[in-house]
């Protein structure tokens, strides 16, 4: 076993008198990969904010950093460097321990932190007009890297995240995977002994997470960095970590083999709620012959949506799935009035009306839009305004506070939330939930509007498999108690077959079968399969 290179030691975290963390204590040892699983809200993100020195320091315990440090620079090595010569400086690294937040060592954290770094979870902070060469250059100027040697250091961090074939390519038109290993090699590029990855591809789809993956692995190996994984997908953990960390409510639950600590993690939590068959009603969305044409400077005229043809019934929980760039997504815009399309019809029944959302007006779109909840893949609530505020302010209307925090707590339940969290939660800002979290809020703006017609777009791209097992139940109590309808565009197979009564199998802007959900999953192609398999394993 390799030396220790973090201790956290008796680590507790109070916000607002509430415990997000209690009493953690564990160590990492230098170059070991360490995963740390929970579900949304269990505290990972703020154990490794802290373990990182960012944000505010904890309540209580201590993070202890067994490092070498040079006297002659402002060089630090992983503590089995003591008595070895600088590499920068040539002095020699003396054995140091660095209470993170102590204030004694309030001059060594700068130094400290160099070593270290992040990758944040739905964040590629790239320089998104600039190459991806580019992007890593200046991550080598942020550590002042010598001058004459930047250029052969970025072109091998390109080659180690296998990246040469896009050296060129402009950062913001490279794929979500592609941006994410750009990430990678610029944090690389600060050459640090412990890295930080916050769940790096729980918005990617399975192949190109496993392939982030493979680089997250390899590079800790090749340069000898300890990493924190945070997720609550158990693939990542079991295909990163050589040990994991199961976090329950802010308290460790079980440390010990990947395998064994998942195994706790998803034990209890079968599913065992049945539903009856629902008995759909009328037709309540009738399309017929929809194309939506785009001009693109590069690729000419674009049929984003090219004669699709579709209907959806009333209380129907109707599946859109295909690959990225299918026309999945702008269909969904379509369908819910944001966009109109270059030519066909689309009708929607409001009340004992049809209305044509091809036309604008109070009386034709307008009328439908208010009876339509779209929750978009990359949603956004207000930062500085509490999850009551956000949810009360969606409406638009003044309501006494009682009544307010009733339907805000009715509307929470329905989007994956206990009673008591519900509760729990009214007064937080967004910045205080975990990104499931947030995701649920989201959900429940939507919901609170009580439209006839919600369209999920992505819903489970950032939920653990429990809270995801929760969604599910509330989309079909909502259907059940709320005669919702619900049309869901998703990559997530297995998430459409729990839920979706029927499903539209998209590829290149047509709709390509419309059937039993069964029966489409059954037609997808292998590369299909495997694009829209689910994530969490």
């Amino acid at each position: 076993m390799k030396p220790p290179l973090v201790t956290v030691d008796n680590l507790c975290m109070d916000f607002d008198g509430a415990k997000v963390l209690k009493n953690i204590s564990f160590t990492v040892a230098e170059g070991e990969v360490l995963g740390i699983i929970g579900r949304s809200g269990a505290g990972k993100t703020v154990l490794m904010h802290l373990m990182r020195g960012v944000e505010q320091p904890p309540t209580s315990g201590k993070i202890i950093y067994h490092v070498a440090v040079c006297s002659g620079c402002e060089h630090l090595d992983v503590g089995s460097a003591a008595g070895k010569s600088c590499p920068h400086c040539g002095a020699k690294l003396t054995a140091r321990d660095i209470d993170l937040w102590g204030e004694q060592d309030d001059n060594l954290r700068r130094r400290l932190m160099r070593r270290t770094a992040i990758m944040f979870q739905r964040t590629f902070a790239l320089y998104g007009n600039d190459r991806v060469i580019e992007n890593i250059l200046h991550a080598l100027d942020d550590v002042e890297y010598p001058e004459e040697k930047k250029i052969s250091r970025a072109a091998d961090l390109v080659d180690q995240v296998k990246l040469s074939h896009r050296m060129m390519h402009i950062a913001r038109d490279l794929s979500g995977g592609e941006k994410q290993r750009v990430v990678l090699a610029r944090q690389l590029a600060k050459e640090p002994f412990m890295l930080f990855a916050d769940e790096p591809t729980g918005t990617l789809d399975p192949n190109t997470a496993r392939l982030v993956h493979d680089m997250l692995k390899a590079s800790a190996q090749t340069n000898n960095m300890g990493m924190i994984v945070t997720s609550h997908f158990s693939q990542v953990i079991e295909d990163v970590a050589a040990r994991a960390i199961l976090l329950i409510d802010g308290s460790i639950a079980k440390i010990g083999a990947p395998k064994e600590v998942i195994s706790q993690f998803l034990k209890g939590h079968e599913d065992k709620e049945k539903f009856a068959h629902a008995e759909l009603g009328d037709k309540v969305v009738v399309a017929r012959d929809l194309i939506k044409r785009y001009i693109s400077v590069d690729r000419g005229v674009v049929k984003a949506v090219n004669g699709v043809s579709f209907e959806v019934y009333n209380k129907e929980i109707f599946g859109i799935i295909g690959k990225s760039g299918a026309g999945k997504t702008t269909l969904s815009s379509i369908i819910s009035g944001i966009i109109e399309p270059t030519t066909g019809e689309i009708n929607i029944r409001i009340g004992e009306d049809w209305v044509d959302m091809t036309k604008p007006g109070i009386e034709e779109r307008g009328r439908a839009k208010v009876y339509i909840g779209l929750l978009h893949q990359e949603y956004d609530l207000f930062p500085h305004r509490t999850v009551l505020d956000n949810l009360t302010d969606a409406i638009g209307l003044e309501f006494p506070k009682e009544l307010a925090m009733r339907k805000a707590i009715v509307t929470l339940r329905m989007a994956g939330f206990s009673e008591e969290k519900s509760t729990e939660i009214l007064d937080r800002m967004p910045g205080q939930l975990s990104e499931g979290e947030r995701h649920r809020v989201a959900l429940a703006q939507v919901l609170i509007h009580e439209p006839r017609i919600v369209i999920l777009d992505e819903p489970t791209g950032t939920m653990d498999p429990i809270t995801k097992m929760d969604v599910k139940h509330s989309i079909m109590h909502a259907r059940e108690e709320m005669e919702e309808t619900f049309i869901v565009v998703s990559h997530d197979m297995d998430f459409v077959q729990d839920i979706c009564d029927r499903l539209a199998l998209m590829r290149g802007g047509k709709m390509v079968m419309i059937g039993k959900t069964d029966e489409v999953l059954a037609s997808l192609t292998k590369d299909e399969r495997e694009v829209m398999s689910k994530p969490n394993g």
